[in-house]
């Protein structure tokens, strides 16, 4: 199926999101048309950073309240849209039979549209790297789209964890496949982002992704090694603004075919303990104290740490696919650091815990 072309009508899911909120802006940017789809368009404190951008009050943006939950509620939004951004997150993704109907409801109101042309979904590197046995990434270290968890291990199961990556891997699978069998002529293509850092747009958005609310307790002088995507495991970032550019860009290309997948990052990883020290780095004027790091992982993790660690380290990762297709330059990490510290203070009210300045005196 062809590209959209300019000037097109996207409807973006998710839109007062993290990353949706940046999709929005970014297509926006391009010229496009934009049908925001939120829970409750009258929720000020999550979609006030949309009603304030200036298509918005021209109607080039407009916001209809959604839920993907409820079969047919996209049909109306969806119609005479010429692309889909599925960006929304569902409410679990432990359950597989309800990751696999919330996807049903949006390719049944794709199918309807008999507009659409391409859907683009919002999965995640968790469905490239996400291993119930960690050894799996010393036998298979290169990361790039051709690579899936092993989903013959027993242990890949939602009580083992894996929950996240098994549905996003599902998603993916479900949009491919329904859009190949498809008689109405659309495409999908999927998405893998990784670690998502950057500025918010709005203040709820500092509690949207793990990322902005690490960093934010960071500030806060609250710092706790994160272990929730796998002992050890270092930071593989990109930036929202830049993995907004890859959807939309997406959506434009005229290289991609249906049932690809794009991983969208910048390849730098950095350990936590070099996040916090980053923004001292990049925002000195800050005088960031970050207080003691707390290592909160077990026993039987804290044994292997160093191996742990040169596993993740020992990975390859790669971008070259989506560079191919997009023009994307990914930005450094210093730069979606300091821009989320800054949105976040500015944004969300978040105070700092400071080093005293000099000259000051206690007592």
């Amino acid at each position: 199926m062809p590209a959209v072309p300019q000037h097109s009508t996207i409807a973006v899911t998710g839109a007062a999101g993290f990353i949706g909120g940046w999709v929005v802006r970014d297509l926006l940017e391009r010229g496009h048309r934009v049908r925001g789809c939120v829970r409750d368009v009258a929720d000020e404190s999550r979609v006030g950073f949309l009603t304030a951008m200036p298509a918005f009050a021209s109607g080039r943006l407009t916001l209809h309240a959604a839920d993907l939950d409820e079969p047919g509620c996209f049909d109306d939004i969806f119609r005479g849209c010429d692309g889909v951004a599925h960006v929304s997150h569902v409410s679990t993704y432990d359950d597989p039979e309800y990751v696999q109907r919330t996807c049903d409801h949006i390719v049944a109101s794709i199918e309807r549209s008999g507009s659409v042309r391409r859907a683009v979904v919002t999965s995640s590197v968790a469905a490239v790297i996400s291993e119930a046995d960690i050894t799996e990434l010393v036998r298979r270290p290169i990361c790039d789209e051709d690579r899936y968890p092993d989903e013959s291990n027993p242990k890949r199961s939602p009580e083992r964890g894996q929950g996240y990556s098994i549905g996003k891997v599902i998603a993916q699978r479900a949009f491919a496949d329904a859009a190949a069998s498809s008689a109405a002529g659309w495409d999908a293509i999927t998405v893998c982002p990784a670690d998502n850092v950057g500025p918010i747009q709005s203040a709820h958005q500092q509690h949207g992704g793990p990322w902005q609310h690490l960093i934010g307790r960071m500030l806060q002088g609250r710092c706790e090694v994160f272990q929730g995507t796998g002992p050890y495991r270092p930071w593989m970032t990109v930036d929202v603004r830049d993995d907004a550019a890859c959807h939309a860009g997406l959506l434009e290309s005229d290289l991609v075919a249906n049932g690809e997948r794009y991983i969208a990052w910048s390849t730098e990883r950095r350990s936590y303990e070099d996040v916090v020290a980053t923004i001292d780095r990049v925002l000195p004027e800050l005088r960031h104290d970050p207080g003691p790091i707390v290592d909160p992982s077990p026993d039987r993790h804290r044994a292997r740490e160093a191996e742990f660690r040169g596993i993740w380290n020992g990975l390859e990762l790669r971008n070259d696919r989506i560079r191919s297709v997009v023009p994307i330059t990914f930005r450094p990490l210093d730069v979606s650091v300091r821009d989320c510290v800054e949105s976040l203070i500015a944004v969300a009210g978040v105070e700092v815990h400071r080093r005293p300045a000099e000259g000051d005196s206690h007592g």
